[in-house]
């Protein structure tokens, strides 16, 4: 995998970027649909790639790992063969998972024990055997297992963690050089940067992870509590020391808000459930604010869900989105699933063009305040 540094934006850290991958070319800054089981919920690859315009999804190694299986994915030639996306995947190690799964799993120095949710049955991760799950799973891009501490931990439970996920990242890079891809192509192994919100614990883990040198970096354990403002700040701290000519992925993030506000700090890399699971309760992200499609308002609106959006926003109407929330239908919640991850990679593609004009910082001001406004 290769990183490319394309522009950088002369009034704030923005940058674009190219990352290449044996799959396929992804242009920075870019958000990555959530696929957890293998698929993008309600939304067919099609979909994805004429409307969405997505140009790389994520699969969840807890949940692949779990259902439906090594064998079957193994059998299969690996996620890309088994689901037929072609262009690149992200998978994550499944430890966010595992460790929110609290009462049924048990943290300790070799790993994580943990019960299935699905049928209570034990298993237990390791740095070592999750790399050979992410082998089989076959992403072009794997990460590190870390645990995500909660985020209003305090600074010894916090210190004590980070301590544990950088010993963890050492086993998982001496796993990942002792073992081959197994389907003929690159796979690349990102760490990730820990630390909750102490600034001394961030700067220590992000030094680090820059110097294990990988393809890429990840800054996790943000957005899970912690007011945004001090999220800001520790995608700043961060930033300052990861490695420039590294893509810069920010995990589970977020708001279009807070996708332009850590865009403007240096972050290449995003995803986030919110578009779908947002959309599968009616909610639309739009430039002018979100909207509730449940609401009365919508009733006798026939213009375009969004005449500036994807086919979708264009052939259906919001009286009529409005009218399949109320009836049930599923339909309602897989137009508006379109809508939200087009438009979450029409934000991104945009920021990416305002960068290369030079006026990232005077679009962003622009928009950021109407996007969060409820329409």
């Amino acid at each position: 995998m290769t990183f490319e540094l394309q522009h950088t934006d002369n009034a704030s850290d923005a940058r674009t970027g190219l990352i290449t991958t044996d799959h396929g070319q992804i242009k920075t800054p870019i958000f990555m649909p959530v696929g957890t089981c293998g698929s993008v919920k309600g939304v067919h690859f099609r979909e994805l790639r004429e409307q969405v315009k997505a140009q790389i999804i994520l699969g969840n190694t807890y949940h692949l790992y779990l259902r439906p299986g090594l064998e079957v994915l193994r059998a299969a030639g690996g996620l890309h063969g088994f689901n037929g996306w072609e262009r690149p995947i992200l998978t994550d190690s499944g430890g966010f998972q595992v460790f929110s799964l609290t009462g049924i799993r048990k943290l300790r120095e070799e790993g994580c024990e943990f019960r299935s949710h699905i049928d209570g049955s034990k298993h237990f991760f390791t740095p070592e055997n999750v790399m050979d799950t992410e082998r089989v799973i076959g992403a072009d891009i794997m990460m590190a297992l870390d645990e995500c501490p909660p985020g209003q931990s305090d600074y010894a439970y916090a210190k004590k963690s980070l301590a544990m996920t950088q010993r963890w990242l050492d086993r998982c890079i001496k796993r990942f050089n002792e073992t081959e891809p197994l389907y003929g192509y690159h796979q690349s192994l990102f760490p990730i940067v820990q630390g909750c919100t102490y600034k001394d614990l961030r700067q220590e883990a992000a030094k680090f992870v820059a110097d294990k040198d990988a393809d890429g970096n990840a800054i996790g354990g943000l957005a899970v509590g912690e007011p945004t403002e001090v999220m800001y700040e520790m995608i700043e701290v961060v930033n300052e020391i990861l490695p420039k000519d590294k893509p810069r992925y920010l995990m589970g993030v977020g708001t279009p808000q807070n996708i332009l506000e850590a865009i403007e700090r240096g972050v290449d890399m995003f995803d986030c459930v919110m578009p779908t699971r947002n959309g599968r309760n009616a909610m639309l992200f739009t430039y002018e604010g979100t909207m509730n499609m449940r609401n009365k308002k919508w009733e006798m609106d026939f213009s375009p869900i969004d005449p500036d959006g994807c086919e979708t926003d264009r052939v259906y109407t919001k009286a009529y989105l409005h009218h399949l929330f109320k009836a049930g239908e599923l339909l309602a919640m897989q137009i508006a699933s379109i809508h939200n991850l087009a438009f979450y990679l029409r934000l991104v593609t945009d920021a990416r063009q305002h960068i290369e004009q030079g006026d990232f910082v005077q679009w962003k001001r622009s928009v950021i305040d109407q996007l969060g406004r409820r329409i």
